[in-house]
């Protein structure tokens, strides 16, 4: 089934990648959803999950690392692994490349990988040459690299139309411009000296194709960024006997959560995410996952919030095997335990009552409010962890008055009025029409264009006074003869108290 991932923008939702059906059907990266189903209308539209994919990206960077020193991320899709040293014990590079396609594939993977050495090279071969090609040391690169495109040289892409203009179209004909070849230099001395203007105050890499020629050559140095592995504390028991009574078993997590404080302390950190894993003697593992609001090393504290997670626990024929790990840590400094312990015992520290509600109402239940920088209502604030630092406010915004209530969605309503643009006479909300005896307004927002499309209409707000005395904030969507729709429409967005 023709297939493609999207991501939304703001010209619409716009194709990230495709599969071979939805590739063979003509859905290409980049292309719009609207055009894509033009040309195959059965195509399947799927969201795309970025943060997903850098993630598992990251695991197989770690992962990769069985071939090598170290490892690093090319998003989206690459990896970059230091082999130096290590080929002998695969036997040889050949061997070594056809180990790397047989453990991708072991784990569900399409892998094109090539040995080079520049980071560079090896992503030029992989992505446009030959699946499994070596480039050594020894070897001239651009007799192996100068058929490539020069897409090859990871660039964005305003910057190969560019050099496509110049009719610059392959790796060794860049060469030959900027004198990286054997080309007489006085005959190509006018072309290079143009194409260095050109580019001589792009500093980004991607946005530089001379930089990328030079580092791909092993010119200019390439700084990579390598993922380095951080081990997550944890702490276990395996028992003697299996355990089938909750008395037991609150002890054996009793006594984890002092190993796993006294792991905490000796790497100067505390813990934000604790899972706690009960291995059944039938092979089945029970998790329980608990969420703090602060970095904490308190053992009784850590033991509370998890007995409220073990009341539904089947032990069926006993637990054999209890671990604690801490998959999410933060630095917290040594402090007087004594005035901690003082607080936790009269319950008013904060970030103990915020985990207790927590483990009680859900992970999502217990938030704070958090001005953001927006005139639009439903955007001027956000919901955020009671404990996360408030974010910077880009500029301080004077609001007029704003209602005490604030719908959750802004209403549509039926208003009688006297113009396009006059004041608003008689309106009908949920089935009741309201008399206007008073107004006030209009208070005019625009909307954001750099996040709104091109026919996002602007707001004009209204308070306004019915004939009963409730006071309610309305607004019109558009303007007559704006070009960006037909009549403008009425809203209902808040109530005043």
């Amino acid at each position: 089934m023709p297939t493609a991932l999207i991501l939304e923008t703001a010209h619409g939702p716009r194709i990230t990648a495709a599969n071979d059906a939805g590739a063979a059907a003509g859905a290409r990266a980049g292309m719009l959803l609207a055009d894509a189903r033009a040309l195959c209308p059965e195509l399947t539209a799927v969201p795309a999950d970025p943060a997903g994919d850098l993630a598992l990206l990251e695991k197989l960077a770690l992962w990769a690392q069985r071939w090598g020193l170290w490892s690093a991320m090319d998003p989206p899709d690459g990896l970059l692994v230091d082999i130096t040293g290590a080929a002998h014990l695969f036997g040889g590079e050949e061997a070594l490349l056809a180990d790397v396609g047989r453990a991708f594939a072991a784990q569900g993977f399409t892998a094109r990988a090539s040995l080079g050495p520049t980071a560079g090279s090896a992503w030029a071969l992989s992505h446009f040459g030959r699946s499994g090609a070596i480039l050594t040391a020894d070897d001239d690169p651009l007799r192996l690299l100068g058929d490539l495109p020069v897409a090859a040289l990871r660039l964005d892409a305003d910057v190969l139309t560019v050099l496509r203009r110049l009719g610059i179209k392959r790796l060794g004909e860049l060469a030959g411009v900027t004198g990286a070849g054997d080309d007489d230099a006085a005959r190509e001395a006018a072309a290079r000296d143009a194409l260095r203007r050109r580019f001589r105050n792009h500093r980004s890499p991607a946005a530089n194709p001379l930089l990328r020629l030079d580092q791909m050559l092993g010119r200019v140095p390439e700084p990579l960024l390598p993922v380095i592995a951080r081990p997550m504390p944890m702490v276990q028991r395996r028992l003697a006997e299996p355990l089938r009574h909750r008395a037991l078993l609150d002890r054996v997590v009793e006594d984890l959560a002092g190993d796993m404080v006294r792991a905490l302390e000796a790497r100067g950190e505390g813990a934000r995410r604790l899972e706690l894993a009960l291995w059944r003697v039938d092979g089945e593992v029970l998790t329980r996952r608990i969420e703090l609001a602060a970095a904490t090393r308190e053992s009784g504290h850590i033991m509370r919030l998890f007995a409220s997670r073990l009341d539904d626990v089947d032990a069926g024929f006993g637990i054999e095997t209890v671990q604690l790990r801490a998959s999410w840590s933060e630095p917290l400094a040594l402090a007087q335990a004594d005035l901690d312990a003082a607080a936790e015992h009269h319950g008013t520290a904060l970030a103990a009552c915020i985990d207790r509600l927590t483990v009680r109402l859900g992970p999502k239940a217990v938030t704070r409010p958090v001005a953001r920088a927006s005139h639009l209502p439903e955007r001027a604030q956000a919901w955020q962890p009671p404990l996360d630092p408030v974010p910077a406010q880009q500029g301080a915004f004077a609001f007029h008055s704003r209602p005490l209530k604030l719908l959750e969605r802004p209403e549509p309503i039926a208003v009688l009025y006297a113009s396009p643009d006059g004041f608003p006479q008689r309106f009908r909300w949920r089935g009741t029409v309201r008399e206007v005896v008073r107004v006030e307004g209009p208070e005019r927002i625009a909307p954001e264009w750099w996040r709104e499309r091109s026919t996002a209409r602007l707001r004009d707000y209204y308070r306004i006074e019915d004939a009963a005395g409730a006071r309610y904030w309305i607004y019109r969507r558009g303007i007559a003869g704006d070009g960006r729709g037909g009549v403008p429409d009425w809203f209902l967005q808040g109530l005043y108290a």
